[in-house]
């Protein structure tokens, strides 16, 4: 099946499918080699467990430095490297050192929050601002760690507690295991209710349409045949340890959460243990779903376990867009209907 992009101007596709920081680049659209300026409080979190920093945004340059998973840098540029048939053109600049490969690295920011006391009966949502925390078993830094939560990532907060030196922390419901851990309240900022209001909610839902194109690794969203967004996804892979893919056919999105705690297997054998994965949408029974990523930043080319891979911003998009809806204070919706998803090669 040929993807509907085709038909769309190159400048049209970019200005639709990219957000974020420079989150495309697709081969066959070249660049010079130039270095592109970011905001001074943009800083990177080294994803894989080490990176080499480069000179240039090569990995046919000299290497400078390694560095180690959740080493926190000021990001300082973005360049696109000369390498027309990589999935992935963009590196990023280490604070004037050199360049590592943006897929290994998480761009986030140090947002301090001012505490809520009051909470209502069922929770709220809340959204990790920092690079990262960690959860401790009780609301003292002394405690066990239950976690670490990572930028992006979403959780229930189902109270407030004070702990021994006057810090507000916040309970977090762990959805898997129905545990509770503690975070400091100041790392964690509310989502608003607004934030979460339905998108297009006048479009009916059967004019609205999700196809994924696992060819171009694309997920384009449609209302009355009008592409309204359109940005990269990570689909199933095939690797040494296992086959995961991404099934064909037609799907509803009919099983929707905000916040899920996803583990299975053995994390030394290409198992997984992801706390707080956010804006999930469920299409099938077996658990493949849409959901946001934290933990690689590296779209256009397979590498999940069979779901479609986006970034927490995409996947709050599509969380906002489809049906069902999740009411507040709710914690999934599940239902026996959906908005239409189209998978095909």
């Amino acid at each position: 099946m040929q993807s509907p992009i085709n038909a769309l101007s190159r400048r049209d596709f970019l200005k639709m499918a990219s957000y974020g920081i420079l989150g495309l680049a697709l081969p066959g659209f070249p660049r010079t080699f130039s270095t592109q300026t970011f905001n001074s409080d943009l800083l990177g979190r080294i994803i894989e467990k080490s990176l080499w920093i480069y000179a240039e945004p090569s990995i046919q340059s000299n290497r400078v430095e390694m560095v180690w998973r959740d080493l926190i840098f000021p990001l300082s540029g973005a360049a696109i490297s000369d390498d027309q048939k990589a999935y992935n053109r963009v590196w990023y600049e280490v604070d004037g050192k050199g360049y590592v490969y943006s897929g290994s690295v998480q761009p986030v920011r140090t947002v301090l929050n001012n505490p809520v006391t009051e909470l209502p009966p069922s929770g709220l949502l809340g959204e990790i601002t920092v690079p990262f925390t960690d959860a401790h078993k009780e609301p003292d830094t002394t405690t066990d760690v239950a976690h670490r939560l990572y930028y992006e990532t979403v959780h229930w907060i189902t109270r407030t507690a004070i702990g021994a030196d006057g810090e507000v922390w916040y309970r977090l419901l762990d959805d898997k295991w129905d545990l509770d851990y503690y975070i400091l309240a100041k790392h964690m900022r509310i989502i608003p209710d607004e934030e979460l209001a339905p998108l297009s909610p006048d479009t009916p839902n059967s004019d609205k349409l999700i196809e994924v194109n696992l060819t171009q690794q694309l997920v384009l969203a449609y209302e009355k045949s009008r592409l309204v967004f359109a940005t990269r996804a990570a689909t199933g892979v095939q690797i040494r340890a296992g086959r995961w893919t991404t099934p064909q056919g037609e799907f509803i999105t009919y099983y929707k959460r905000p916040t899920r705690h996803m583990a299975a297997g053995d994390i030394a054998a290409s198992g997984f243990d992801l706390p707080g994965v956010p804006w999930v949408l469920y299409i099938t029974k077996s658990g493949i779903s849409f959901h946001g990523t934290y933990w690689h930043n590296d779209y256009g080319h397979p590498r999940s376990h069979g779901c479609i891979n986006l970034t927490p911003q995409a996947a709050k998009w599509f969380y906002r867009w489809t049906i069902p809806i999740v009411k507040q204070g709710k914690q999934f919706a599940y239902e026996y209907f959906g908005t239409t998803v189209r998978i095909y090669e």
